[in-house]
């Protein structure tokens, strides 16, 4: 059975750069979406409001966040395409510096 994850995340609240950040996730380049799907994710979407970010996953049963960051560390596309994408990104309110998707704790499933 696959399991799902919701995550948060903000842009800097910049029209310009929310305009290239979405024009980016556009044409997402294939080593990105290799290393994606390679970890175990089924689908990801990602949804904006203002300068929110709401993200979705549907991973595969044995899909582990930390076993995906340390694919992502040794990968040096999955590097780049996160340091270009930090540009566009800030960190939600109380969060450490540096993190990026935080996430979301499910209070309600119907």
């Amino acid at each position: 059975m696959a399991k799902k994850y919701a995550l948060l995340l903000d842009l800097k609240n910049d029209p310009h750069l929310i305009a290239e950040y979405e024009k980016y996730h556009q044409n997402v380049p294939d080593e990105i979406v290799k290393s994606i799907k390679d970890s175990g994710i089924i689908s990801l979407d990602i949804y904006r409001w203002e300068n929110r970010l709401f993200m979705t996953l549907v991973t595969e049963d044995d899909f582990s966040f930390e076993r995906k960051k340390q694919m992502d560390e040794a990968n040096p596309h999955v590097l780049r395409w996160e340091e270009l994408m930090w540009n566009y990104q800030q960190a939600l309110p109380g969060v450490e510096t540096g993190e990026k998707w935080q996430l979301m704790q499910r209070i309600c499933e119907l």
